[in-house]
């Protein structure tokens, strides 16, 4: 493995260049990847992993919405999609990327087929981790291992079609073969991973459980929400505050920080807004670091993992779940942020 210097740290991470396709192809060309869920993760993984040429399969519930949406992405019934069962016997890689509930609900099905040798695959630490709360705890004789794309299965795809990578951490929670790391790292190049850090299992959880609920979406829409609602009760116009609080942050700047990073976004800016992001940056910091103090507690504790268990195992979770994105969707500041989608240049008729 490479050492690379993150920010003054050294850290193991496995890049394309010293574990290329090729070599992963080799290690997994015995070997039969069934997908287990067709929802956020599946669709994006099993597409790259069968366009990089490994044998892979697909394990879904007949007659489903995403029974339907594999066929429509080219998996054959009968060929390279199967009911959960039949995959689960022909696998001898499970991926397992149902929702943590769903993973939940199946668990006593997967563990049927969970024969020693084969490999039982996650993309979150959830389970596994929560295992008093969630009852996955898998047999010692198979491996169990880890590859967590940093972003949206969505986000996986576009990016693979693009001929980029998103980052992936990875993780070994059990090596029962001896053979989980060359497994879970060719798998890992396999869904199109840029580069490939280690994490474990806990670990995974915990920093993607507060990055969910912090900077990647709760934080977010929070601090979104409370400029947007400032502007606005100070006389701004709908279409000014989102501009200004939403569209040149993820139009214009957030490109710049991802290409260039942070402080060159900040010298390529005008000094004006140098100066006040200077003088500001540390009283947002001192103000949100109790909130993310206590969401970290909340998750190491266990307490957030049991809400998700609780909620989402509901009969009408979906309803709920509904009833709570109407409320964004419908939302001033989003429904203008809609009108401004439709009036940039690339979403005009031409």
């Amino acid at each position: 493995m490479a050492k690379i210097n993150f920010g003054g740290t050294e850290e193991n991470v496995v890049t394309r260049e010293e574990f290329p396709l090729a070599k992963a192809q080799e290690v997994l060309k015995d070997e039969t990847i069934a997908v287990i869920g067709y929802g956020v993760q599946g669709p994006g993984q099993a597409l790259n992993l069968k366009d990089n040429g490994f044998n892979v399969i697909i394990g879904q519930r007949k007659d489903s919405k995403t029974w339907d949406k594999a066929v429509a992405d080219g998996w054959e019934p009968g060929k390279t999609l199967f009911p959960i069962e039949e995959a689960l016997d022909k696998g001898t890689i499970i991926q397992y990327l149902l929702s943590d509930a769903g993973q939940i609900a199946v668990w006593p099905t997967v563990e049927k087929y969970l024969k020693p040798g084969k490999a039982l695959y996650f993309s979150h630490g959830f389970g596994v981790t929560y295992k008093e709360r969630t009852g996955i705890i898998p047999p010692k004789d198979v491996d169990v291992i880890l590859v967590a794309p940093k972003g949206s299965g969505t986000s996986l795809r576009r990016m693979f079609l693009e001929g980029r990578g998103l980052n992936s951490s990875y993780a070994i929670f059990q090596d029962a073969t001896g053979k989980a790391f060359d497994r879970v790292v060719a798998l890992g190049i396999g869904v199109g991973s840029g580069y490939l850090f280690e994490t474990t299992f806990q670990k995974e959880v915990y920093s993607d459980l507060t990055g969910e609920r912090g900077t990647l979406m709760g934080a977010i829409q929070g601090i979104f929400a409370a400029q947007y609602e400032v502007l606005r009760s100070n006389g701004h116009s709908p279409s000014e505050a989102f501009n200004e609080t939403v569209e040149e942050l993820t139009q214009s700047l957030m490109p710049l920080v991802a290409e260039n990073g942070m402080d060159w976004m900040y010298a390529n800016c005008s000094t004006t807004a140098q100066r006040g992001a200077l003088d500001w940056w540390k009283k947002f910091r001192d103000a949100s670091m109790p909130v993310f103090k206590e969401l970290y507690s909340e998750v190491a504790k266990g307490n957030e993992a049991q809400r998700s268990i609780d909620a989402n195992s509901q009969s009408d979770y979906r309803v709920k779940l509904e009833e709570e994105l109407k409320e964004l969707r419908e939302s001033e500041m989003w429904n203008a942020g809609a009108a401004v989608r439709q009036l940039r240049p690339e979403n005009q008729k031409k």
